[in-house]
């Protein structure tokens, strides 16, 4: 696929941690927090962060739904267990609050700043909870719309019916939007399947492509967006 040749979209749809905000930092500098707590330091931080995301991924496709709050602090302790490690009240409540902390990337609130003055709507479509992403939204200057979660759509990435809630919300088809993320894993097999206008943000992560899919565009930060809509005449 190619954006050329396509219509200007209405709204921009975001992906918030790891395309707007700094989540691979973030989430290590929480980890490293949690780990110092505990008994044992000889765990590298990036093997418990590893052992986590596998647990809180299958955790977020296993019914009933939970809150994104439940679904980090039960992947959290899984984590410890499985490494050896105590678990304490306060490691969920020491990772979530890091997480609503955590900042944008130093070119986000400025291109979002340009987006908006171009004319486009911004919205946030995002795995989480209501109250943990507002910490990271009011760090963006205002220029957010409408923020969309799992909480509300009741359903995680990469289940693509987040994105057709999101979609439904917003009163708009598929060809109203350009999606902006840096996960392939959790993004773009809904792009793929619903057949919206996708922009992959690699920041050099090691994030790989799926192997059936490729974004209509690849950047590698998110200031590169206003000159390749220029480009398009858009």
């Amino acid at each position: 696929m190619t954006l050329h040749a396509t219509p200007r979209p209405k709204w921009l749809t975001f992906d918030c941690y790891g395309t707007l905000i700094q989540w691979d930092e973030g989430l290590q500098a929480a980890v490293r927090n949690i780990l110092a707590t505990k008994p044992r330091h000889d765990i590298d931080p990036a093997r418990l962060i590893a052992v986590y995301d596998r647990h809180e991924h299958a955790l977020e496709q296993t019914s009933p739904h939970r809150s994104f709050r439940e679904v980090a602090g039960a992947g959290l302790r899984l984590a410890m267990e499985e490494l050896g490690l105590p678990s304490a009240p306060g490691d969920t409540e020491l990772l979530t609050g890091r997480i609503s902390a955590m900042p944008p990337f130093s070119e986000v609130v400025d291109t979002l700043r340009q987006l908006k003055k171009s004319g486009y709507r911004l919205c946030i479509v995002s795995n989480t909870d209501d109250d943990i992403i507002a910490g990271n939204v009011a760090q963006l200057g205002g220029h957010i719309d409408r923020v969309i979660t799992a909480q509300q759509a009741g359903a995680y990435k990469p289940d693509r019916r987040l994105f057709d809630y999101a979609h439904e919300q917003l009163g708009v088809t598929k060809d109203d939007v350009v999606h902006i993320c840096a996960s392939p894993h959790l993004d773009h097999g809904a792009a793929r399947d619903i057949g919206f206008r996708c922009i992959w943000i690699d920041r050099g992560t090691g994030r790989t492509l799926l192997p059936d899919y490729r974004p209509d565009a690849t950047l590698s930060t998110l200031d590169e967006v206003p000159p390749l809509f220029a480009s398009l005449g858009w």
